[in-house]
Order: C-alpha cells, then structure tokens, then sequence
C-alpha cells in the first residue's frame, strides 16, 4: 500500500461497505480523574475527533458503548446520528464493552470496526484502509504503527462468534488476536494516521502540539 495516499474523500452516494464502526467509550478514565471523553482537544471534546473520522469514513452505522458518562456522552453523539449503547457491565472490563457492541449491530453488518474512543487521531484514512483489507477478503484486519499491531482492528461477521466465546476482563481482543495470527491481515497505517492514546492528563497535553494542524474527519 501506498504510504501517502492523499486526501480521502468518500461521499455520500457511495455503496454500503457493510462495516459497521464500534466505538469503545465506556470506560471511567480513572487515571485521566474522570471525564477523560469529554475533556477538550483544540476545544473538541476527545470522542468527536473519534465520531468525526467515522463521519467521513466508508462506514454505513456508527454504534458507541458507553458506561460512565453516559448521559453526557449521548448528547456528544447525537449530532453524528450514531448509535448509543450503554453497557452496564462496563466496570468489568472493556471485553464487555466489545460484546455489547457486536451485540447492537445489525443483521446487514458484514463486518465490526473496533476503535478506542481516547485515540482521537486515528483519522479516516485508516479506517479507509481496514475496510479496504476486508473487502479484499481479510477476516480480522489490524492496522500497524512501524510495524506494531495496535488500534483500530476490523472483524469480519465470520469471527465474531469466536470473538465472543474469548473475550474476558479488561484485555478486550488481545487474547484473541495472540491465539489466532492465521485469521489476521496487518495494515501498515504509518503516516496516515497517529494511535497514540489518553490516559492522563499529560497525555492530553503531549498531544495538543500534534493535533494543532489536525483537520476533523480526515487526517
């Protein structure tokens, strides 16, 4: 793949892929001192970068777990028409987090597109990528920073059962993923998109100078 493929634009006219996009907002943010979500990126709350991306993403339905900041986080979503799910088990670990999403898709979704709702610089053009590698027949398709697996990862409706039957705690689909390398696709995502993560505060920080020329929706 080409590692500067330009603008992505994908418009409204175009086919359903199929893929449906869940966002993992549930957690506390205990590290972050709570309200970690909604806490502000270049004035956007951290979950609208994440929702703004899938926006302008090849992506039919948007689903959004949420758990602790739930009402809050609701009102964030409505404007991006996604679908909110509140997962009441969310303190049990972001795998509950994961069925509860799998669980909301519809009977049309072909395919899940698991992303953390704290890597607010992901942007569309990874999320372009992964759908790019399932329609070309990956089963699981993870995306790579310099060659590490990390965030976001697609599965396709093939797996979820499996998917399923192996999530426990707070591991998400790590395990999964470890136990499985032949179902799984990586997709080099260097220089189009950052995976960095907030947990505190100074994370937050760390990532205002990156952002500062960041334009929603794309990268």
């Amino acid at each position: 793949m080409d590692d500067n493929p330009g603008p992505v634009i994908w418009t409204d006219n175009r086919p359903p892929s199929g893929v449906w996009a869940i966002v993992l907002a549930a957690g506390a943010g205990s590290r972050f001192g709570g309200g970690k979500l909604l806490a502000k990126l270049n004035d956007v709350p951290l979950v609208e970068y994440v929702l703004g991306a899938l926006e302008a993403s090849p992506l039919d339905e948007t689903v959004v777990v949420v758990g602790a900041d739930a009402e809050r986080l609701r009102e964030v979503c409505e404007p991006y028409e996604a679908r909110v799910v509140e997962n009441l088990d969310w303190a049990q670990g972001q795998s509950t987090s994961v069925r509860a999403g799998l669980h909301a898709l519809g009977p049309e979704a072909r395919a899940a597109l698991v992303l953390l709702a704290d890597q607010p610089l992901v942007g569309a053009a990874v999320v372009g990528r992964l759908v790019t590698a399932f329609e070309e027949g990956a089963k699981v398709a993870v995306a790579t920073y310099g060659g590490r697996p990390r965030n976001p990862v697609l599965f396709s409706r093939e797996v979820w059962p499996l998917l399923e039957a192996e999530l426990s705690g707070d591991e998400g689909a790590r395990a999964f993923l470890r136990r499985h390398p032949e179902l799984v696709t990586l997709v080099p995502c260097d220089g189009v998109g950052d995976p960095t993560d907030v947990d505190t505060a100074e994370d937050l920080e760390g990532l205002r100078e990156g952002a500062r020329d960041y334009k929603m929706g794309s990268r």
